[in-house]
């Protein structure tokens, strides 16, 4: 890499964790003058080598590049290195090893006073990232399912209880419920477990067997 001045508050060797959300980050240098890419360590290694395996191209990136991503890539290079940024664009790759990566390209002009002369770009590896993400999500929506499940279980007991119909039918009752009332189900069944836990003692709460 060239001098960590064209890259504002990135040190080289070094990733800005905090701004990148400990994603693994790589830095890209293209000078016009000579039309060689300068690729730091952690890009290299982003792609599955190491530096002196490949001599970076565009040519050698594209072919790591989903095929379908390829020409909005391309499109996006003749757009940033003829009119500047800074610009951002999501790509999917597979590295050496053909496994996919969720990369984040932000580019920008390095500029000579006012006069371009290559192009800078931050490459981020979003995929551990979203691999969390969506595990997190996977895992709250299965409690929140669990949860809500529970409510609704709790809800149905009330009404066997109450009115001595079996489990089946209680559900009936509050999906009959739900369909009149344009409310979910565990709506009605997070309702009829407040009031019986709240109101148990109030007699106008036996007036109605779904309240």
């Amino acid at each position: 890499m060239t001098s960590s001045s064209n890259f504002p508050g990135l040190v080289p060797g070094k990733v800005p964790q905090d701004d990148f959300l400990d994603c693994p980050t790589g830095l890209v240098e293209y000078y016009f003058a000579d039309g060689v890419f300068r690729w730091s360590d952690s890009l290299y290694r982003i792609y599955g080598y190491e530096r002196g395996d490949v001599v970076p191209s565009m040519e050698m990136a594209s072919a790591h590049i989903e095929p379908e991503d390829r020409p909005r890539v391309q499109a996006y290079w003749d757009r940033v290195s003829s009119a500047g940024g800074p610009s951002s664009i999501y790509v999917s790759i597979r590295d050496r090893k053909d496994r996919q990566h969720k990369l984040l390209y932000s580019a920008d002009y390095i500029l000579d006073g006012a006069t371009p002369i290559g192009v800078w770009g931050v490459v981020v590896d979003l995929t551990q990232s979203i691999h969390t993400d969506r595990h997190q999500l996977a895992t709250e929506a299965v409690a929140a399912s669990a949860r809500n499940r529970a409510v609704i279980e709790q809800a149905k007991g009330i009404l066997m209880g109450r009115t001595g119909v079996n489990a089946d039918q209680a559900y009936e009752l509050m999906s009959q419920l739900s369909q009149d009332t344009n409310r979910k189900v565990y709506d009605i069944a997070r309702d009829m477990v407040d009031r019986a836990t709240t109101r148990a003692g109030d007699p106008e709460n036996q007036n109605h067997p779904l309240l």
